[in-house]
């Protein structure tokens, strides 16, 4: 793969970090090298578009990707209201990526019901591309927009498994994927692949990008967050399901079970440190980056960094995680 093509990114907010204190570090970023700006809606934390709204001002390159939001909390009117505001803000550098979330998110925060995810993305894309594309047609409802885009709204999809990643191949201009581990690289590029290829599209044609979780110190040290981490995440049913369908079932479901009933401190301790050294990035800067070589030989497009510090080293590990 042409690594002059690879897009290096940054996950956004940085945890820790005030929103006040965003912009410098965004400034410092664009200064840096890095190209894009994927924003990190998590259950309980910022939402996806205000960090890159407050980007707007103060970067005047690079691309502003939302990672992820979801078609269950908004529907497609108010997607494509702020999708084409941030797309007109930004002078046409803002992405729409979009995923089907997870029950945890969608039922016990927002009281909605998480059914039918595949087919909820593929209606939320089929609703959006006609209002957010060049020339603007009405979508659903009848929906055309005051302040229609100047420009085709790239969309990006929350892919993890064979049908949504045939659906991003179908229907979108990229795929994200996350907690990838380097063995389960294949899997995925050979799904996404067999969907261009369904779809009549070129092979390799679709973005696909990845979120890297870097723990900036040696792995005896790190380990025991990353399997906190790692517990959290990945006995929420749609990872699990991820994992399974990479053929780590029988090494997570231990973790999984404890989680599910309530013993967050045994599943951390059941976590699959042979699945978590896969994952997470650990090491000095010039470490990760050899790292994540690896998953850009197999096939990832954009490199999406998200680096596990305190606050105070966050100006110092942008400049150094730099290419």
């Amino acid at each position: 793969m042409d690594t002059a093509a690879i897009r290096w990114a940054l996950t956004v907010p940085f945890a820790g970090v005030p929103l006040s204190e965003h912009p410098e570090l965004y400034r410092r970023a664009e200064a840096a090298g890095y190209d894009d700006l994927w924003s990190g809606e998590t259950a309980n934390g910022c939402d996806g578009f205000t960090p890159l709204a407050l980007a707007i001002p103060v970067t005047e390159r690079m691309r502003l990707v939302t990672g992820i939001v979801n078609p269950f909390t908004r529907g497609p009117g108010v997607l494509a209201q702020t999708a084409a505001a941030l797309q007109e803000a930004s002078g046409g550098r803002f992405v729409l990526g979009i995923g089907a979330s997870s029950n945890v998110i969608v039922e016990r925060f927002n009281g909605l019901r998480f059914e039918r995810p595949l087919s909820r993305v593929r209606e939320a894309v089929e609703a959006l591309r006609p209002v957010l594309s060049v020339p603007p047609e009405r979508g659903f409802g009848g929906l055309k927009l005051e302040r229609p885009v100047g420009q085709q709204i790239p969309i990006v999809l929350a892919a993890l498994r064979a049908r949504m990643l045939a659906l991003a191949a179908e229907l979108a201009d990229g795929a994200f994927t996350n907690f990838l581990p380097l063995s389960g690289l294949p899997h995925v590029e050979g799904a996404l692949h067999t969907g261009e290829v369904a779809a009549g599209r070129e092979e390799g044609s679709t973005e696909l990008a990845c979120r890297f979780f870097l723990i900036p110190m040696e792995e005896e040290q790190g380990m025991g967050l990353a399997r906190v981490m790692f517990a959290a995440y990945g006995s929420v049913p749609v990872y699990a399901d991820f994992f399974r369908w990479l053929g780590w079932g029988e090494r997570i479901d231990p973790m999984v079970a404890a989680h599910e009933a309530g013993d967050r401190q045994r599943a951390a301790e059941l976590a699959p440190e042979e699945l978590i050294q896969e994952i997470f990035v650990f090491g000095s800067p010039q470490r990760a980056r050899e790292r994540i070589e690896e998953f850009v030989q197999g096939g990832i497009s954009t490199c999406v960094l998200t680096p596990i510090a305190a606050p105070g080293q966050m100006p110092g590990l942008i400049d150094a995680l730099a290419r």
